[in-house]
């Protein structure tokens, strides 16, 4: 029943939309072949469409492919320089099908990463490496075949209706029931294992981890089926998909994609028992999910809409995250927001929601706090009455803003006029109904009583921030440790101690990150943080024993030697640079060491590892011909963060005599697209 639903509303939605009015494309059957050794795609499809007037002429969007074949008798078939072109007498109503295939060199949205290969669509980049549509408001039912080779897994939009030999390769044949935009179409390929969960409404939850991080799959997802779960409830409109998978990838671009049924991840949040203190995937995992329902059952028309996209995906992570977290947690989080929106919009920089410019502050974050606010406006039945609404109607279609509003206005007698002007209409953030709401939160009210302490003497607050640190809230006993850092030790030393008996680890991190100095009284205490449950107050903790206790070098270097942290390997990266720097510490091994750290640097490491080995290496001066290399090869790598630093690196070191002409000398070694751009920057 519940399918023959969504095939009715498609039947509905699927001709609201079209490329250019001309044509509608049904579906896209691809068989595709990624080349790991030439960074090539090759593929074969079958693209079924209905024209909605007469034409001689239609296209698919494709950039920079090579036609191979042309398979359909009727409708000839040319490559463009970015579309591939049906030509023949089309007429309106008729439905058609174009056979061919193609390949393609993609410079961007498929990536071959180390032994994993992934696709990143988002927005109109799809047909980079799958003839396809950009317009986002044709939804297209696809299915895909991919091609790998044997011992690899594919993950894919869908559901998987098995796996065959084709030569030397494992044919994985996704299909999917119901239509989506082009930019979710994605599949990753790699090493990986997986878990399966099932929701309490029956949808398989596949979870995907690399065999080696098999130990972390259980704190890496946790609360996922919770997550699952309160959003059906939540929501009010079934998952509306046959199954949900997610895989964490070497190097993505981004925290993750919400692709139809598949989400991608960095591997960055792939963490153990302690990492997830610090750095988990709950909210990442709820923001994606979420999208299922906002951006991939119901699509923008266009970027001035985005913010029903990503806001309503950022508010409903916020509200599983205070299923999670609790109350608490949720004020705490829009207290942050509301801080960065405010200083935005006192620089004179804030932005209309409803501004297709918007920067991802506005529509994540400030659209959040516009949902946020009419919730409680209208009140949580109305609110939900109206999402389910919205959702129902527009299925598998496109929206606009005023869908929505149309929507809440329906399920509510109240005027909305204003929440509209405020939130969706003015540029600055309202900040003073935004701390109104803050304040009902009796959480909110007493962090407030306590940052407002900030500028009172010390005599006068020093009986209110111990209180604080007895029983202490997270964020409360946080401030009031920062608190301390602006008075004499000798009169915060019993504060201190409050603060390391708490057992609270946030409260313990704040002591780490906020005392400079180490007094005598106190250097027995913050040696316990070295056990915390905390990769980030490790990693403080051991350098700031190293430098302020001399003596004990060797011990804490001993206490933390096995110790990697996350997945950048924080903690081990830092112990190999403050072992380099202590002479007196198995000296044997100082080119080990070295090694090491320089290992960490190359391309055989995802990029979160190679950014901080650079810092390190930089620091220590450990520089050699193999780590040169391997920022010559940072330089062109796709993260562009990563990448423009180390392009920032390589600039201060051509400052050194001779590394240009070494490089020159050495230019035919180098990669064609290294060579490329070291030929751009020693000329």
């Amino acid at each position: 029943m519940k399918y023959l639903l969504l095939s009715l509303i498609l039947c509905i939605t699927s001709t609201s939309w079209s490329q250019l009015g001309t044509m509608d494309v049904l579906s896209i059957k691809a068989t595709v072949a990624p080349d790991a050794s030439t960074e090539t795609v090759s593929g074969a499809l079958e693209v079924q469409f209905k024209m909605l007037k007469d034409a001689s002429e239609v296209h698919v969007d494709a950039i920079a492919m090579q036609l191979l074949e042309d398979r359909s008798e009727t409708i000839a078939i040319t490559a463009e320089e970015k579309t591939i072109t049906f030509r023949s007498n089309f007429k309106k109503d008729a439905t058609y099908t174009a056979s061919f295939s193609y390949r393609a060199t993609p410079k961007q949205t498929l990536y071959f990463v180390g032994d994993q290969i992934w696709t990143q669509g988002q927005g109109k980049y799809t047909s980079h490496w799958l003839p396809s549509v950009d317009e986002m408001n044709d939804k297209i039912e696809f299915d895909l075949t991919i091609l790998t080779s044997k011992g690899k897994k594919v993950m894919a939009n869908g559901k998987l209706i098995g796996t065959s030999r084709e030569g030397q390769q494992v044919a994985w044949s996704y299909d999917m029931e119901a239509p989506m935009a082009s930019y979710l179409v994605a599949f990753v390929i790699g090493d990986f294992e997986t878990q399966t969960l099932t929701s309490d409404k029956g949808v398989p939850i596949e979870l995907y981890y690399r065999p080696p991080d098999s130990s972390k799959a259980a704190a890496t997802y946790r609360h996922t089926k919770e997550i699952f779960d309160f959003f059906e409830t939540k929501i009010g409109v079934a998952y509306p998909w046959q199954n949900y998978k997610q895989a964490p990838v070497r190097d993505f671009l981004y925290a993750g994609m919400e692709n139809t049924t598949a989400t991608v991840f960095s591997e960055a949040f792939v963490v153990d028992e302690i990492g997830f203190t610090d750095r988990n995937y709950v909210n990442v995992n709820a923001h994606e999910l979420a999208h299922q329902w906002f951006g991939n059952l119901v699509t923008e028309t266009s970027g001035t809409h985005h913010w029903l996209q990503e806001g309503f995906a950022t508010y409903y992570a916020l509200l599983a995250e205070k299923e999670i977290f609790g109350e608490d947690y949720y004020y705490w989080k829009l207290y942050n927001s509301a801080e960065q929106l405010q200083e935005l919009s006192d620089q004179g920089k804030g932005q209309r929601l409803l501004d297709p410019g918007a920067s991802s502050l506005i529509f994540y974050e400030k659209g959040a706090w516009a949902l946020h606010m009419l919730e409680e406006l209208i009140g949580t039945p109305a609110f939900d009455r109206a999402v389910q609404s919205y959702l129902t109607k527009h299925a598998y279609g496109n929206v606009e803003t005023s869908d929505f509003l149309e929507a809440v206005r329906a399920q509510t007698s109240l005027d909305i006029s204003n929440w509209e002007k405020d939130w969706l209409q003015q540029t600055a953030f309202k900040a003073e109904q935004a701390y109104q709401s803050l304040m009902k939160s009796n959480f909110m009210e007493s962090y407030f009583e306590i940052a407002a302490l900030r500028a009172v003497p010390w005599e006068e607050k020093k009986a209110l921030l111990e209180g604080a640190l007895i029983f202490p809230n997270d964020f409360i006993g946080q401030e009031a440790i920062y608190q301390l850092a602006s008075e004499p030790i000798e009169k915060t030393l019993p504060l201190y101690k409050k603060g390391f008996a708490s057992n609270n680890v946030f409260v313990r991190q704040a002591i780490a990150s906020s005392l400079e100095t180490i007094p005598a009284e106190l250097q027995e205490a913050y040696e316990s943080l070295l056990n915390d449950e905390s990769y980030v107050t490790q990693e403080i903790a051991l350098y700031q024993l190293w430098a302020q206790f001399p003596q004990k070098r060797i011990d804490y270097l001993e206490a933390m030697k096995g110790v990697e942290g996350f997945q950048d390997k924080n903690i081990r990266q830092l112990w190999l640079a403050l072992a380099l720097a202590t002479p007196e510490y198995q000296a044997e091994k100082t080119e080990a060491y070295k090694e090491e750290l320089r290992n960490y640097a190359s391309k055989t490491h995802s990029f979160e590892i190679r950014q901080k080995a650079f810092q390190y290496i930089n620091e220590l001066q450990l520089y050699n011909e193999a780590v040169i290399e391997s920022i010559v090869n940072a330089c062109t790598h796709p993260n562009w963060r990563f990448r423009s630093e180390a392009r920032n690196l390589l600039e201060e070191l051509l400052k050194s005599p001779g590394l240009k002409d070494a490089l020159r000398q050495s230019l035919p070694k180098f990669p064609k697209k290294e060579q490329d751009y070291l030929q751009r920057v020693l000329k």
